[in-house]
């Protein structure tokens, strides 16, 4: 290259003006690969993340990864805290972390999409996660309260009306002015879900055409539920569903089913276990759920009977069930034949529905040749475990005592709730523990409310989650209020989720490092009992899982953190960051025979944003 005095004024003008242009260019394509590479707020840059200290600038320079105590003694010599956090773009308003498309195209991954992989769980790594509280949507509002909300929701909470124009025949939903209302409807139950209840009802010869049998039947599996209509109608005959569906082309259904107050998650059948333990329904529901129940040896089948507990029912409603054109009329005979092999017999069919039983022994197991497919599971195999466990094309065989006893000894609905459940032996707990335990949550709610009673409105709380459930006492002790309670199991105590579904309760496993599958602003209160205390025992960060309940929690919403003086003393540092200082308080509990320890009870309520902080 030429020395500046060899280069004459014409020549250095233009070369001046390429490479501004060459600047300009690279800035762009930094940008570009930025932008693309990272999701709304990401964690740290490839040169923060390999900082030795684990500092995070968006936290004030706090160390991650430490001792609560050690965390709490550095900030009393640094008073400087968070005052706020950064706030997504709106664009990020919806954004569920470990279901996220995007995220699978950045990571380039490769899913199976006839199996359905791209629409089950992929997390982001710790150096991807976003770091910033997502927004509401633009005139979003208090959502309408239960029991008003089965049937309305305001439009601007869910901006999404693509469901009511593609089901307008079928009345799911109808966009009313400001609002979308529910009339009932659903793709095989045009005239209201209410009135395909009590039909079924009669199907079985339950009586008074109550779908609960006497209380026998509590708790159903409704797969592909749309916004979860058959769930709301069944509340009034004391059943609870799972309503669960997929982030599909139907997106926003259980986005609207959460708005609504109705019991529902996001979940997919296709190459992972549901995660619930076996034995945990009663019934488990399809109408037109638009699911190939013959693929790959029907293992989607075998897991409704992992799922479904002695003598369960299978409500099929389907063109194969009735129609009789070939192909349908092919699907109904290979369906028949697999769920004969499998033990499984029709208890009714009439019109356009079909209701299998599952057998309540392993009588038929055994009577069967030893050829037959599909095969009974390993003995080694633990049909309760389902955190991120594969399907099996296998039978889940009963053990000696539910095949001797023909059923699972549960008390029918309500006793159950409060009765020592058979199981509790199997995870080495004497039904003397599980009464003391739900007496000391009796009692720890009564608390808990007497906290809040100057801030709690009638019907201003709906949905609920347990983030440590235990053996579901929190929620058995809120039986009595319009709530319904997602109790969740840590995977390091999943065994316990079972007792929850002995109660007549629901729930789920999920493992706290990570993101939880649901909408954001779909809970109205967090309860979170030694939750922080656990991840910092593994190495999470409390500042990931603060974030991540602000993101499902609602406005005006509660979170009741029950830990460690020095994990509340932590965490109270971040409440005005997250506009969780709505409304405070903080109160030392008495010991009882839960406490590991000193403990503090801090109840924080979430501010609703203003329009131009959602801006942005």
């Amino acid at each position: 290259m030429k020395h500046k005095s060899e280069l004459s004024f014409p020549n250095t003008h233009n070369l001046l003006k390429s490479v501004l242009i060459g600047l300009v260019v690279c800035l762009g394509l930094l940008c570009l690969y930025y932008g693309w590479s990272f999701g709304p707020g990401s964690r740290r840059s490839d040169e923060e993340a390999s900082r030795s200290d684990g500092s995070d600038p968006i936290f004030g320079g706090f160390v991650l990864h430490r001792d609560f105590d050690d965390l709490h003694e550095d900030q009393e010599h640094n008073s400087e805290v968070p005052k706020s956090m950064p706030v997504c773009d709106l664009q990020f308003s919806e954004l569920i972390p470990c279901i996220d498309r995007n995220l699978i195209y950045q990571l380039k991954l490769k899913p199976n999409l006839t199996l359905m992989e791209h629409y089950e769980r992929h997390c982001p790594p710790p150096e991807r996660r976003y770091n910033c509280l997502i927004p509401p949507p633009l005139g979003y509002k208090i959502p309408i309260r239960w029991p008003e909300s089965r049937d309305e929701v305001w439009k601007a909470n869910i901006p999404h009306t693509h469901l009511a124009q593609e089901k307008s025949d079928q009345n799911w939903m109808v966009v009313n002015g400001d609002k979308i209302n529910f009339p009932g409807g659903g793709t095989h139950f045009h005239d209201g879900a209410d009135k395909y209840i009590v039909a079924l009802s009669r199907m079985l010869k339950f009586p008074a055409d109550k779908f609960n049998n006497g209380g026998n039947i509590r708790n159903v599996l409704d797969v592909g539920c749309g916004v979860a209509s058959f769930g709301a109608y069944l509340l009034s005959h004391h059943v609870i569903a799972m309503s669960l569906a997929p982030n599909d082309a139907h997106e926003n259904q259980i986005q609207f089913a959460l708005e609504r107050g109705i019991p529902s998650t996001l979940g997919i059948l296709g190459t992972k276990r549901l995660t619930y333990p076996s034995r945990s329904f009663e019934l488990a529901h399809c109408s037109r759920c638009r699911i190939d129940w013959l693929q790959r040896d029907g293992i989607l089948l075998l897991e409704l009977d992992r799922l479904l507990r002695p003598g369960g029912y299978f409500v099929y409603t389907s063109p194969e069930a009735y129609a009789q054109d070939p192909e349908n009329r092919r699907i109904w005979n290979a369906m028949s034949d697999l769920l004969k092999r499998m033990c499984w017999k029709v208890a009714a069919k009439k019109e356009q529905s079909v209701v299998w039983a599952k057998p309540l022994t392993n009588s038929c197991y055994l009577k069967r040749d030893p050829q037959t497919q599909p095969p009974l599971c390993d003995s080694d195999d633990d049909p309760d475990s389902s955190w991120n466990v594969s399907m099996k094309a296998c039978i889940s065989r009963y053990s000696a005592k539910v095949h001797k006893e023909k059923g699972s000894g549960l008390a029918p609905w309500p006793q159950r709730l409060t009765t020592a459940p058979p199981r509790l032996e199997e995870i080495g707990v004497s039904p003397e523990e599980f009464q003391e335990d739900t007496g000391i949550w009796r009692f720890r709610v009564i608390e808990y409310w007497k906290q809040m009673k100057s801030v709690i409105q009638k019907n201003s709380i709906r949905n609920v989650m347990d983030m440590n459930s235990n053996f579901g006492g929190f929620a058995a002790a809120l039986n009595g209020k319009d709530v319904w309670v997602m109790n969740v199991a840590p995977v390091r105590v999943s065994s316990r989720l079972k007792i929850i579904y002995d109660r007549g309760l629901i729930g789920t496993v999920h493992d706290w490092c990570e993101a939880f599958s649901t909408y954001p602003r779909t809970y109205d209160l967090l309860h979170a009992w030694a939750v922080f205390s656990e991840i910092d025992e593994r190495g999470c960060g409390a500042e990931d899982l603060l974030i991540e309940m602000d993101r499902i929690l609602r406005p005006d919403g509660f979170v009741i953190i029950r830990d460690k003086p020095a994990v509340i003393n932590y965490i109270r540092k971040f409440l005005t960051a997250l506009k969780w200082d709505g409304w405070l308080s903080e109160v030392e509990p008495r010991v009882d025979a839960l406490s590991s320890g000193e403990e503090r009870v801090l109840i924080a309520r979430k501010k609703l944003w203003d329009e131009g902080l959602t801006a942005m």
